[in-house]
């Protein structure tokens, strides 16, 4: 039990190292390249946080297990919005500029439709994979061209490696990113031999210590961006993290081995886009997602992990 209790604790004390080494390196890119939070949000924090996603259901599919590789997805993007969203604008409100707001919701609208229609059949073949790839580089591709050449003015709290040169920020993003897997590993591991010593369900540990497990990443990266101020970055990290799922994630599983679910899966599919229809339809209102944003989205993603737990769907 006290290994458990140092895993939980050292991996705590590595997902905050590691988010302040993200957020840092991103922040000085971000301004050496004239890019804004968003588009850093969306790229580099958003497709680094989802690489657990992307291993995770990678391995699933090579070793036959497609219920896992789809459910991993559609799980962590219902976490990313729902909890990871919901906790951030419960702590701090989270602001997003109109014209960016109107300029990225279409990719993750997109992204999220698509996977309905072509998923909708219980699964997904080689062919929906090469679709969901070319569908990444859309996005990538139009990141970039439609990023505005604005110096950004804001003030970079983190003192540490200040003054580097460029290639050294990029090395403080990749290592940012390994603290965080570590990070959250620490936390999965040490939580489930825990509860698992507590007699607490495999069910119960899944959908509880596993899932947080798997989304700290975002929890940590999206909240202290936007406690520094930065909302646009934590809206990106979510925005991109969710679209990288959808199109990377099981754009590769699915090209490498198509996905043939078992499990009826249409109405977690209906529920992760209808929560972050909700989100876009909150943030739209005021561009401000506050703490009563925050509670209606927490809120929603209790109600799915208990209907989930009840058998209601």
């Amino acid at each position: 039990m006290l290994l458990d209790i140092i895993f939980i604790l050292g991996g705590l004390a590595l997902l905050y190292y590691g988010g302040e080494l993200l957020i840092g390196g991103c922040l000085r890119i971000a301004q050496h390249y004239r890019v804004s939070p968003f588009v850093i949000g969306a790229t580099v924090m958003g497709f680094g946080t989802s690489a657990p996603e992307l291993a995770v259901s990678l391995l699933a599919a090579l070793e036959g297990s497609p219920e896992v590789a789809m459910g991993n997805v559609v799980g962590s993007n219902i976490a990313n919005v729902g909890l990871v969203l919901g906790l951030t604008a419960l702590l701090v409100p989270v602001t997003i500029d109109k014209a960016r707001f109107r300029l990225e919701t279409p990719p993750l609208l997109i992204a999220s439709f698509l996977l309905i229609l072509l998923a909708w059949d219980q699964g997904l073949v080689r062919w929906e994979g090469l679709l969901f790839l070319a569908g990444i580089g859309w996005y990538i591709a139009r990141a970039l061209k439609d990023e505005e050449e604005s110096l950004l003015h804001f003030e970079d709290e983190l003192k540490w490696f200040r003054g580097k040169p460029i290639g050294f920020q990029f090395i403080l993003i990749v290592l940012g990113l390994a603290l965080l897997v570590a990070g959250a590993r620490g936390m999965v591991v040490g939580g489930v031999s825990l509860a698992r010593n507590f007699g607490i369900s495999e069910w119960f540990i899944g959908i509880t210590i596993i899932a947080l497990g798997t989304s700290l990443p975002e929890i940590v990266s999206s909240t202290m961006s936007a406690m520094r101020g930065h909302g646009e970055m934590a809206l990106g990290n979510v925005f991109g993290s969710n679209i990288f799922n959808i199109f990377m994630v099981l754009g590769a599983t699915a090209s490498i081995d198509p996905l043939m679910i078992q499990e009826p899966i249409r109405a977690d599919l209906i529920f992760t886009t209808a929560l972050t229809c909700m989100l876009l339809i909150m943030i739209n209102l005021k561009h401000r997602l506050e703490k009563g944003g925050g509670v209606v989205l927490l809120s929603g993603y209790a109600f799915y992990v208990g209907a989930k737990g009840l058998g209601l769907f």
